[in-house]
């Protein structure tokens, strides 16, 4: 498969890559990880004014328009964050959720959040996992009862990606069904400072943000529905996959990195009153990190053009086969960095053991590798 970034995308890469080296150094991303602050307002503002938070959002709300290549451009933007190790809630605000809101919303709903979303004045978080759900999107007990013109939320939701710092949350719920269907699935917007909304934020190991939601008699208006009642699993199934193909591409720009970081390290490094990189032993592990590597971009690349595949079998096979080689990938590039620097690769003063605490963190989140394989064999056997 040939893909070639097209010369706005490679401005893009090459603008955004210059701001965050110049900028985002390991140096300061340490800082903003260990100050506890959610993310750098500053960094945040940058990213609106580069356009980012506008891709793939309509221009009347202040996008830069659903354009066909508003994949592809995500995949530049995320491999670039993933080699910069940036920890603002991009995923979360504007795949996840500005996705959900421009598919489902009313005019209404999209005017009042997209705009102040591009404009950097509003993040977003998706609350739609739950402890006993291992990865199952239709697991969902947290309930939704009608109440007046309203509704009655109950629940409790588990790693919402950000949620400690969004202004406003998407939780999904059930109307009715039974725990594990599909159908009855709704979604709601829940305002940060709802009455009976509850938030246990805490740091996840890789330097990121996540929140366990507690909903306790919430009531919302009828107006905080987003979507149709009952039928939101294919919308928020649909999200779920652009936000793992996103990670994905965010994986191989860590991985670069590591390969990158590693080679030089290689070359520097003496034993013996030669560089180490001149071992055949050595080269022989670098040549099987880079094979990787390339391996996950190109199945990357495979899951970002199905992405948006009005062929929905097509397009779960293509994310599961990405998301099972990437974190297959990113196992064995992380763990060869590490022990290619020896000990000082788990230390934290260096950059390597942070790629690696990532590239762990993103294959765990939306199904490890081992989920998906399993997803992918269930969906192959199918089409026989």
């Amino acid at each position: 498969m040939e893909f070639s970034l097209n010369p706005e995308q490679q401005q893009l890469n090459d603008s955004l890559r210059r701001y965050l080296d110049k900028t985002y150094t390991f140096d300061t991303r340490r800082q903003q990880v260990k100050s506890g602050a959610p993310f750098s307002d500053k960094h945040w503002q940058a990213f609106a004014e580069f356009g980012l938070l506008g891709i793939g959002m309509p221009e009347e709300y202040g996008g830069l328009g659903a354009t066909e290549n508003a994949a592809e451009d995500t995949m530049v933007v995320m491999e670039c964050f993933g080699h910069s190790l940036v920890v603002e809630p991009y995923l979360s605000t504007v795949i996840l959720c500005g996705g959900l809101v421009r598919d489902l919303g009313a005019p209404s709903q999209c005017a009042a959040l997209l705009p102040d979303m591009v404009a950097g004045g509003k993040t977003l978080a998706l609350a739609a996992f739950e402890r006993a759900g291992r990865y199952q999107l239709s697991h969902v007990s947290t309930t939704a009862r009608r109440d007046g013109d309203g509704y009655e939320l109950n629940g409790v939701k588990s790693v919402a990606l950000n949620a400690d710092s969004a202004d406003t949350l998407i939780v999904s719920a059930r109307t009715r069904g039974g725990v594990g269907e599909e159908d009855g699935i709704s979604l709601f917007l829940v305002g940060h400072d709802t009455a009976g909304l509850a938030r246990r934020a805490y740091p996840t190991f890789d330097g990121s943000r996540a929140a366990q939601i507690e909903l306790k008699d919430i009531h919302v208006g009828g107006a905080a529905m987003l979507g149709p009642e009952h039928n939101a699993y294919a919308a928020l199934e649909h999200a779920i996959d652009r936000g793992i193909a996103a990670m994905c591409a965010e994986a191989v720009g860590a991985m670069d990195a590591l390969v990158a970081q590693t080679l030089e390290y290689l070359k520097t490094r003496k034993q013996f009153g030669v560089a180490i990189g001149t071992f055949q032993a050595l080269q022989h592990r670098m040549v099987d990190m880079f094979i990787a590597a390339e391996q996950a971009r190109s199945i990357t690349m495979l899951a970002t053009l199905k992405v948006n595949s009005t062929n929905v079998a097509e397009r779960r096979r293509a994310v599961a086969a990405a998301k099972s080689l990437v974190g297959q990938s990113a196992r064995m590039v992380g763990q060869q960095a590490v022990q290619l620097h020896g000990g000082m690769g788990v230390t934290d003063e260096l950059p390597i053991s942070h790629y690696f605490k990532r590239l762990t963190a993103i294959d765990l989140t939306f199904g490890d590798a081992h989920y998906h394989r399993g997803r992918l064999g269930e969906m192959l056997a199918l089409a026989e």
